[in-house]
């Protein structure tokens, strides 16, 4: 199981850090990420959400953050492709792709946000079209001219520029919520991101869901395949030395878990056909109601919390069901990047070693 680190980069005004503060310490931590040997490292698309994310333009940080790494996979989770212009996403994929010597992860999604729909000129009813003829186009940008026409796009004999150095494009992924998704995505063929606001007992059942419908259509599970993807599950961690204090600090995921459960409230409330499964969340409300606490997000496997041993037993089982990818919002942007570096340092060393024994899985 690869483990990989997870940025919003939140800017709570509780915490006392401005927006350049947040994004000069996380290239920081991306750049110890690579000194310790984390797989990989993603940034969210989110736009207008105050404190909770403040990473609108994933693309520029990612490409300074190419400059601080050598070996750290750099993950976009996720271009949302109906408020782009999909040649304009290519276009940028491949300079990423350059500029990072081949290391780009490529995730993409539909958005949930009608705010954000609204401003950006796209129909939620036309998401999966973007899903359906951005893949086709993504794959096909690498190499040479070719022409596209469908129902969003057309345009013939284009050849788009720069080409990416992962041939015949980076690895791709997509943002995963309803299990119809998770079938699509494995009969893709691409990667799926799942979470972090879904409890473990429902990611479960969306990768058994995902596992066998890639071996009925490609015969084996997608690491076994040569392929840089597979299932990957978000979750918020903090592993410290001392367990109390690390359960102490980590009372502020609270803060972080209900304000994302917050931005999907409206989705909840509306009936949207691309979002049908939403309305099945029924555990969804009487959490937002009653509010979070530490001991509800662990009790459903959405953090891990404690010192090195109470990590290694927690995050095993993940590496036990199947995951092949675990992406760890370290602190979730509730500490101090002091606080984040000191839990990367133990994960690196007192954990993730651990996790990569055969045996585990």
């Amino acid at each position: 199981m690869k483990i990989d680190l997870f940025y919003e980069l939140a800017v709570p005004e509780h915490q006392g850090r401005s927006e350049a503060q947040v994004y000069h310490e996380t290239l920081d931590e991306l750049s110890l990420a690579d000194q310790l040997g984390f797989h990989g490292a993603w940034l969210v698309e989110h736009h207008f959400m105050r404190e909770y994310s403040h990473s609108s333009a994933p693309e520029i940080f990612l490409a300074a953050a190419s400059q601080r790494t050598s070996k750290l996979r750099l993950g976009h989770a996720v271009v949302v492709l109906p408020y782009n212009h999909i040649v304009r996403i290519a276009e940028r994929v491949a300079a990423l792709d350059i500029l990072s010597n081949g290391r780009l992860e490529l995730g993409v999604g539909r958005g949930f946000s009608p705010k954000e729909y609204q401003l950006f000129g796209s129909q939620m009813a036309d998401s999966r079209q973007h899903m359906k003829e951005g893949l086709q186009i993504l794959r096909e940008a690498g190499g040479p001219a070719f022409s596209h026409t469908d129902k969003l796009y057309q345009f013939e004999n284009l050849d788009i520029l720069p080409k990416p150095i992962q041939r015949p494009h980076p690895p791709l992924w997509t943002a995963a919520v309803s299990p119809a998704t998770f079938q699509w995505a494995a009969q893709e063929g691409i990667g799926v991101l799942s979470g972090p606001f879904k409890p473990w007992f429902m990611i479960k059942q969306d990768l058994r869901a995902y596992k066998k419908s890639w071996q009925q259509q490609h015969g084996q599970g997608p690491l076994q395949a040569g392929q840089n993807n597979g299932f990957a599950m978000t979750i918020g961690c903090l592993c410290l030395e001392d367990a109390a204090e690390a359960r102490r600090l980590a009372e502020g995921f609270t803060w972080y878990y209900q304000r994302l459960l917050d931005q999907t409230r409206p989705v909840l409330a509306q009936l949207r056909e691309s979002y049908e499964y939403y309305h099945r969340l029924g555990f969804l409300e009487p959490l937002l109601r009653r509010g979070l606490n530490l001991r509800i997000l662990e009790s459903m496997g959405m953090v891990v919390v404690g010192d090195p041993e109470t990590c290694r037993k927690k995050l095993s089982r993940y590496s036990r069901a199947g995951v092949d990818r675990l992406i760890l919002a370290v602190g979730a942007g509730m500490v101090p990047s002091a606080v984040t570096r000191r839990s990367m340092q133990l994960l690196a060393e007192e954990v993730i070693p651990f996790l990569n024994q055969p045996e585990i899985r």
